[in-house]
């Protein structure tokens, strides 16, 4: 009688599935915003493709992005990230989904664009992906909260 209760499975198969999730929104999350910088700096040039009519124009455009290897190779990885959030999101609460991939997308562009030698603003901007930071964990931490309380013992 002096043992401590131990969680019944049920409630730690909900704590380990959100941990998979979250994991996995975060890979998304790497794979869009690690990506943007580089696809951003694959559309360099994109500009000087001029013809005719709106028609040869979009496949002109489309020809030089897809003939780009530059482009190409980060494009690839960002539709690599869009199947496995596609993948993700059957078996993930869309309140938990959608805060944590936009928000840490956008600490992952900041930060590759950084690493890339982009200016990223400053204090206000570390300050900014620290509150970002601090929201995810906030989010993540009441989803596997509520998670737990929902489930039937």
């Amino acid at each position: 009688r002096g043992q401590a209760p131990r969680d019944p499975p049920c409630f730690r198969l909900v704590v380990m599935v959100s941990f998979t999730e979250v994991l996995c929104l975060c890979a998304v999350a790497a794979l869009w915003g690690g990506t943007n910088p580089f696809l951003k700096k694959g559309t360099e040039g994109i500009e000087r493709v001029e013809k005719g009519n709106i028609a040869l124009q979009v496949i002109a455009e489309i020809k030089f992005l897809f003939l780009n290897i530059k482009y190409l190779v980060p494009f690839l990885f960002n539709q690599s990230g869009s199947l496995v959030y596609y993948l993700t999101l059957a078996r993930t609460d869309l309140s938990l989904a959608v805060p944590v991939t936009n928000s840490l997308t956008f600490l992952f562009t900041l930060l590759t664009g950084r690493l890339l030698g982009e200016e990223i603003g400053g204090k206000n901007a570390v300050l900014g992906m620290c509150l970002t930071m601090l929201g995810v964990t906030l989010c993540v931490v009441s989803s596997v909260g509520e998670s737990s309380h929902t489930v039937e013992h």
